[in-house]
């Protein structure tokens, strides 16, 4: 597999569409690629922010998750959240590379991911490509962030091992390789966390993924998930009082 960061204008609030970025930055996909595009620029284009200047961020993050933890969580104010599922510091809400305003998550970042593959699948003239919504956030326990897949389409996201036999004969009982996130992660590492300007990763030569075209089912959207109470970490995430944010 090949990565390579594409870099663009400096965008800012309604600066761009989205289909203008790709124009500019993306003068070919072969098949068998993959692109990740930051949900920054997906906010920035689609005007998904609000002004720093009399926001009070501690609310804007509780309206904007699902649930949240309401005492900071650390010494930099941070608050837990689970927001569309995910569990993400201050809901996703970034003020990095965006000027004086917060930019929240793309209104839908699937329904974005679905049409930048329809896109990119005619304008280029082939269907074997997939695009991937890119986030970062941090691990328990590790420090430094890392990407995370916020919306797919065109590729098949998991790659499923149970019941097929390991080196020495014995049958996986739930192992399953994410796809999406790993490629998700790759590509931000590219990208970079800086001043870098390339909010765009090209991914080439993906011999190991397996695409479809056509947007995901909802099976498949839902296969990424797992409920609190099967999740391996959901013994920690059930110990604490989680309250009901704005959607909730």
């Amino acid at each position: 597999m090949l990565v390579k960061a594409l870099g663009t204008p400096t965008i800012t609030p309604n600066s761009h569409t989205l289909v203008q970025i790709l124009d500019h930055a993306v003068p070919a996909m072969p098949p068998g690629s993959v692109l990740a595009i930051t949900s920054k620029i997906v906010s920035l284009c689609e005007g998904s922010v609000v002004p720093v200047k009399g926001t009070d961020k501690r609310r804007l993050v509780q309206a904007e998750s699902n649930y949240f933890l309401p005492s900071t969580a650390s010494k930099w104010g941070i608050q837990f959240t689970i927001t569309n599922d995910t569990l993400i510091p201050n809901a996703g809400i970034d003020e990095s590379n965006v000027g004086n305003v917060y930019a929240l998550w793309p209104k839908d970042a699937q329904a974005t991911a679905n049409s930048v593959r329809a896109y990119l699948a005619k304008r280029f003239g082939h269907k074997e490509l997939a695009v991937i919504i890119t986030d970062s956030t941090c691990r328990p326990m590790r420090l430094g962030v890392s990407g995370i897949a916020m919306a797919f389409s065109g590729i098949k996201p998991l790659r499923d091992y149970v019941g097929q036999p390991d080196l020495f004969d014995r049958p996986f009982k739930v192992a399953q390789a994410d796809i999406v996130g790993g490629l998700a992660s790759t590509a931000v590492l590219v990208m970079g966390e800086g001043n870098e300007s390339t909010p765009l990763a090209m991914m080439s030569d993906v011999s190991f993924a397996d695409f479809v075209d056509r947007n995901p089912t909802s099976e498949e959207l839902a296969s990424l998930m797992i409920d609190r109470d099967e999740d391996l970490f959901g013994p920690f995430l059930n110990s604490v009082s989680w309250q009901k944010g704005g959607r909730g």
